[in-house]
């Protein structure tokens, strides 16, 4: 089976064929492998909120820790008012190796903590 040339695709839709600039873009970048070249930045906010709410106790400390090396400066984090995670949050922020990301952390009313963290390259 031959493949269509431009001019078959003219012929068959009656005018000139315009080849997709998007499909040839994506076509090159693929070719030359821009994507492992050129790194995506993503926008990291300044502030965060995370909701623990459900979490266990494994799941809420890689959600916290991966929140403290994102790079986000602020965060409030909402542990709710009963129950271990509002105790182990604190005892994290202040005796873990989260508490070297930590600047701060203040309660906002009883279950929930304001808190700062270092710039990423002051963390360990």
């Amino acid at each position: 089976m031959r493949q269509l040339t431009d001019i078959d695709i003219e012929q068959m839709i009656g005018t000139e064929h315009i080849p997709d600039d998007v499909a040839t873009r994506r076509a090159v970048r693929a070719e030359l492998h821009i994507s492992r070249r050129i790194p995506h930045t993503k926008h990291i906010p300044e502030h965060a909120t995370l909701d623990l709410h459900q979490l266990t106790e494994e799941q809420a400390w890689t959600a916290i820790m991966d929140l403290a090396t994102s790079g986000t400066r602020s965060a409030n984090i909402i542990t709710g008012a009963s129950g271990i995670l509002k105790i182990k949050f604190q005892q994290w922020a202040r005796d873990s190796i989260l508490s070297p990301y930590i600047i701060s952390f203040t309660p906002i009313n009883n279950g929930s903590f304001f808190v700062k963290f270092k710039k990423q390259h002051d963390a360990p």
